[in-house]
């Protein structure tokens, strides 16, 4: 019985350096922003009404080059402009986002991605069910796998981008799939600071407590879960 093919990440060259520093770069640092909320939250209050058009500026930028993970930035935009314009400027923030991280990745990639998915039958299955079948079956894919929370940002980028996922389907997925989530977490950080807390460490401390901080979170966890798990179903039954 032959072996399988294995899939030769060495010949990805700089698009696998590139995953690699996107898969790695926006947890260390998207831990940061949520430590440092407060001051970067009253830096953006500063800006008066450029504030909610410079954070979609600086969210479009950081997540697209792979710097910053985008719940973070969903955090600090419901917790400076609640859920009425934090959503919205999240939302050009993710798929501007979005479209500098495919940018970025198709001239990376160029053709090394696509070259070593043709020598690997199981990656040339998965490419084909992703783009193979037209426009709305490629948005619905695209939507589903935006869907869960633990759907890297960047590196899903690079992915789509170097399958050759086309732009319309991609950035009008991007927009639907991540929508619900950061719809979330912006409701969450929006609660937590109409506590008057000046940032996360005295909304928990001083604010309702802790155990009132870990309900909330609990909360989110399982309404994530419950979206990520029908998301996956569905995507199963498109994907065959």
């Amino acid at each position: 019985m032959s072996e399988p093919e294995r899939f030769d990440v060495k010949s990805l060259g700089p698009a696998g350096i590139l995953a690699a520093l996107w898969l790695i770069a926006p947890a260390g640092l998207g831990f940061a922003l949520l430590a440092y909320l407060g001051p970067v939250s009253d830096w953006l209050l500063s800006m008066g009404s450029w504030a909610p058009v410079l954070f979609a500026i600086i969210f479009a930028a950081t997540s697209g080059l792979g710097l910053l993970p985008t719940y973070a930035q969903a955090v600090l935009g419901g917790w400076v402009f609640g859920i009425a314009i934090g959503l919205p400027a999240a939302l050009v923030g993710f798929v501007g986002g979005s479209l500098i991280g495919w940018c970025i990745a198709r001239l990376v990639s160029r053709r090394r991605v696509e070259d070593a998915i043709e020598r690997h039958a199981q990656s040339r299955v998965i490419r084909t069910a992703l783009v193979g079948h037209g426009f709305w079956r490629t948005l619905g894919i695209v939507t589903l796998v935006r869907i869960p929370p633990n759907s890297p940002f960047a590196l899903t980028n690079l992915a789509m981008a170097a399958c050759g996922v086309r732009l319309p389907s991609y950035l009008l997925g991007t927009a639907i799939g991540m929508t619900p989530r950061t719809a979330v977490l912006i409701a969450l950080a929006a609660a937590g600071s109409a506590s008057g807390a000046k940032d996360l460490q005295e909304f928990i401390g001083d604010g309702p407590g802790f155990w009132v901080f870990a309900g909330g979170i609990a909360a989110m966890i399982v309404v994530l879960a419950v979206i990520a798990s029908i998301a996956k179903k569905a995507l199963a039954k498109v994907a065959n």
